[in-house]
């Protein structure tokens, strides 16, 4: 029931906040980025998740220390939603305001290194990694594993990231599988508050009026992620991540948004909620 009611509030939450933030998201010219069609849209409003994130996680924080809840429990269920929600929003942030379109997928950032040249997009996997490191305690070996990935499922959500709510509807199917999986609920609170507030700014992105970006889609992806490392023992783990980056490497040679619009009942739930220009486009 703590892990429904995480995801409630962080919903809840993001939403209010929007409700709140829009005025100033559509106003700040410097946040407008074209999307697929080439309308202007608000950029890095996946700021909203991790404030959303935080402020219900802070809540949810003391209550669990008032309420009886060991140490323990209390850390390793809010571990994801404090270093590593801002963290992963902070390298997402940076690759939505100064990085480039030109260099993508891991050949173009390490060939732009081999020239010299340090990409955010390589910053941005980097420092996944060692945020992921830093969430998961244990030894060197089952932080390194947790680590990738969870840096590899942030990358894999700013993959999806190409169409209005489809990050978003991907990780909250992801969220579903940890579900499944059958974690304790206390040990979901983080992941299910971190997709919860995602889910409160799908209708938002979906409809055009913002895009998460990669500040909200490193934070999604990695929370799917992390709910991967506390729901699976380290055989799964290495699975899962097999599974991961294999999807990534697959980027580089095959279009999802294409496989997604050859493929009836994925372009219908890729279609699902949005708005008539998307429900009549097809996409590259």
């Amino acid at each position: 029931m703590i892990a429904v009611a995480s995801f409630v509030a962080g919903a809840l939450c993001s939403w209010l906040l929007w409700r709140a933030l829009e005025p100033q998201f559509t106003g700040a010219t410097q946040l407008l980025r074209q999307n697929y069609r080439g309308a202007l849209v608000p950029v890095a409003a996946g700021v909203v998740v991790v404030l959303a994130v935080v402020l219900v996680g802070t809540v949810f924080r003391l209550w669990e220390r008032y309420d009886g809840i060991g140490v323990g429990d209390i850390e390793r269920g809010s571990t994801v939603l404090f270093g590593g929600t801002v963290g992963f929003g902070l390298i997402g942030l940076l690759d939505d305001l100064v990085g480039g379109a030109a260099t993508k997928g891991f050949a173009g950032h390490l060939g732009a290194l081999r020239h010299g040249r340090v990409t955010t997009g390589l910053v941005k996997l980097v420092w996944g990694v060692l945020f992921g490191m830093l969430a998961v305690p244990g030894d060197l070996g089952d932080s390194i594993r947790a680590g990738l990935l969870i840096a590899a499922s942030a990358n894999l959500a700013n993959l999806f990231d190409r169409a209005p709510g489809r990050m978003v509807k991907v990780c909250l199917l992801g969220g579903a599988v940890v579900v499944l999986l059958g974690a304790p609920a206390w040990q979901l609170t983080g992941p299910l508050l971190v997709l919860g507030a995602g889910a409160g700014m799908l209708m938002p992105d979906l409809r055009e009026r913002c895009m998460l970006g990669d500040t909200g889609a490193n934070v999604l992806g990695a929370a799917v992620g992390y709910g991967l490392v506390i729901s699976l023992a380290p055989s799964g783990q290495w699975a899962a991540l097999a599974v991961v980056v294999a999807l990534n490497l697959a980027s580089e040679f095959v279009s999802f948004t294409r496989v997604i619009d050859a493929v009836a009942p994925l372009r219908w739930l890729d279609r699902l909620g949005s708005g008539p220009e998307r429900r009549t486009t097809i996409t590259g």
